[in-house]
């Protein structure tokens, strides 16, 4: 049968008396014991532990605080976003109309221009009288009357020279004769610079 020793102490041989292998440490009772210094190591600790939760809680009440206050301040902020949001819809739906009514007014002064454009242009044309004016949006056409071919090419000219149209071309020209005064008959097509 085969021993084993667990307890990590020889077996004392013969010749050698109580002499062990291994030294177990010694107890003395100079100092404090273990057990009471064990014991207040474990007090301070318990209490400083608790004084850190003390400090944590603080924290705690602290940003609680502060939440309740942001909560309150978004709350504040919404009703202020709502209304700037109102204001903004009525601010957009006020600039929708006016930008309406800034085109009808572009839109309306663009033949009154024109009409005064042509109107200075054969009033400053001698012999040249206007019979009929139509605008098709892109063109326009004149019928009129000239007291000569010079007359006609002078009116060209100056609607050209008159920046409101790019394009002056004579579309028919016949002579009439009238008892007295010869005239010649003229229509043009001319082309808007601005549609």
């Amino acid at each position: 049968m085969i021993r084993i020793n667990l307890l990590g102490t020889a077996k004392p041989k013969k010749g050698k008396k109580g002499r062990r292998l291994f030294a177990m440490p010694q107890l003395t009772t100079d100092g404090p014991s273990p057990l009471i210094t064990g014991l207040a190591i474990l007090v301070v600790a318990g209490a400083g532990l608790y004084l850190y939760y003390l400090q944590l809680e603080g924290v705690h009440e602290k940003l609680h605080s502060q939440i309740v206050e942001a909560d309150k301040s978004i709350a504040s902020m919404t009703k202020v976003k709502q209304a700037y949001l109102e204001h903004q819809k009525d601010y957009d739906a006020f600039k929708r109309r006016y930008d309406v009514i800034d085109q009808l007014r572009a839109a309306q002064a663009g033949p009154v221009l024109m009409l005064t454009s042509v109107s200075e242009t054969v009033n400053k044309t001698d012999g040249v009288w206007l019979l009929n004016l139509h605008d098709d949006g892109a063109n326009v056409s004149l019928d009129g009357v000239a007291l000569g071919p010079h007359e006609v090419a002078n009116l060209m000219m100056n609607l050209r020279r008159s920046g409101y149209f790019k394009n002056v071309e004579l579309h028919e020209t016949a002579q009439e004769d009238n008892s007295k005064i010869q005239t010649f008959s003229f229509s043009l097509l001319c082309e808007k610079t601005k549609a």
